[in-house]
């Protein structure tokens, strides 16, 4: 019986009663095969569209080597694994440029991308013979590389624990525990970087810093307690809900600089707001501490409530420049007042007078008072020590009308007020306060024309 070579590396097994004087060097030659099937070795692939990978009866090739990296090509190969009976197992590494698809027979074939090594097994069935690549598959330790690991499919849905790519996603990690889909953690097993099971939110456990920016791409919810968001009408969104602000913004000394009142949309500044312009939209209210806003109407407005003033502006000394007083219309300049241009006091005209007159020199500075019959100047209640102006007497059609004064008017000698008697005449009395109920009448001016 002659030698035949059946099994899967290729072998000589030898007849009985053959190969006499030689099965000793006959075995050593199987031993040696035998190693190589377990060893490295490397071919260079023709540069064409097919080539073979033939496993040589008895004799020592690199094809049979169980780590085969492949050099050469040109092009995108299929290569025959032969014979189509042999049933093995390689490791090949593609180090040419272009794909390999490994085949032996009508059956599934099995493809390494080029720069890829990959575990595959021919079953050596024949014409219709399968090449199988390493699919799944359990490790009970772990696994270190000293390179990478590059994983070229995608994950499912059902994946306990997987790292999966896609040429579109990239690298994918997912999961499913009972709390998280996905957790990473430090080398102290700690959790950093959380995935919720079953949402799509990241719970970042320590501090997140950005080497560049932070995008936002979402809206944010009145729901969320703390939440960063954008859209494209409002642009960046923050927003938040506490028990005593919605928003807090701290300086690196963990002060309040900014807050947001809960549920309020007033804004509070702890300390001073600089701005190169401010520019309020809104109308001022009664019960305003201390507000600027604005209408179309009024223009700016500034208004407050304090215990001896509304309104006070100082000066860079702290000092007092104008003050209006709680709940007056009156304005107190503390200095020097000075006028760019005329300063125009508010004169009451009044084309009918007759009998008891009572002034009001808190709403006018100046009076002029046309008599339609004899009238009694009746006394004030609203001057204002310091006060001045005038007061101008006009006869009626019919003239001869006479003033009397009440006893807060003193005129010069107290000998009172004689005015023009003509029709239509005009006269002018000077007036100055210097004290409560102490009006001060000086001569009048008589018959202007």
């Amino acid at each position: 019986m002659s030698s035949t070579y059946v099994n899967a590396l290729r072998l000589e097994e030898m007849g009985t009663g053959e190969q006499s004087g030689t099965w000793g060097t006959k075995t050593n030659t199987n031993l040696e095969l035998i190693g190589q099937g377990f060893s490295w070795g490397t071919r260079a692939i023709a540069n064409a569209s097919t080539d073979n990978i033939t496993i040589a009866d008895g004799a020592s090739d690199a094809d049979r080597s169980m780590y085969l990296k492949l050099t050469g090509g040109g092009q995108t190969c299929t290569i025959t694994l032969l014979p189509n009976t042999s049933s093995k197992m390689w490791i090949m590494e593609n180090a040419t440029s272009y794909a390999l698809t490994f085949t032996q027979g009508s059956g599934a074939n099995a493809i390494v991308a080029a720069g890829q090594t990959k575990m595959i097994f021919a079953d050596g069935l024949g014409s219709g013979a399968v090449v199988y690549e390493l699919g799944a598959f359990t490790l009970n330790g772990d696994l270190t590389s000293a390179g990478t690991i590059n994983p070229l499919g995608d994950t499912a849905s059902g994946d306990a624990a997987a790292v999966g790519y896609t040429s579109a996603e990239g690298i994918i990690i997912t999961g499913q525990g009972s709390t998280n889909d996905v957790t990473i953690k430090n080398d102290a097993d700690a959790d950093v970087l959380e995935i919720p099971t079953g949402t799509t939110n990241v719970t970042v456990v320590g501090d997140i810093t950005a080497g560049a920016t932070l995008n936002a791409a979402g809206d944010t919810s009145a729901s969320d307690n703390a939440a960063i968001g954008y859209t494209s009408a409002e642009g960046l969104i923050l927003t938040g809900q506490g028990s005593t602000n919605d928003v807090t913004i701290k300086n690196d000394a963990d002060a309040d600089v900014l807050v947001i009142p809960t549920g309020a949309t007033n804004v509070d500044i702890v300390g001073v707001a600089t701005a190169a312009t401010f520019e309020p939209d809104g109308d001022t209210s009664a019960s305003d501490n201390a507000a600027i806003g604005y209408t179309s109407a009024e223009g700016l407005i500034l208004t407050g409530q304090g215990s001896t003033n509304d309104v006070t502006i100082k000066n860079d000394a702290d000092a007092d420049v104008l003050e209006i007083p709680t709940g007056t219309t009156n304005v107190t300049v503390v200095g020097s007042f000075t006028a760019g241009k005329v300063i125009t006091a508010k004169t009451d005209t009044d084309t009918s007078n007759t009998g008891s007159v009572t002034l009001d020199f808190s709403a006018n500075q100046n009076f002029v008072l046309t008599l339609t019959g004899n009238v009694t100047l009746a006394n004030p209640s609203t001057e204002t020590v310091g006060q001045s102006g005038v007061i101008a007497c006009i006869q009626d059609g019919t003239g001869s009308r006479t003033l009397t004064l009440g006893t807060d008017y003193e005129s010069v000698g107290g000998s009172g007020i004689t005015l023009s008697s003509a029709a239509g005449a005009t006269d002018l009395i000077p007036y100055f306060v210097v004290a409560a109920n102490r009006v001060l009448l000086g001569a009048p001016q008589l018959a202007f024309s």
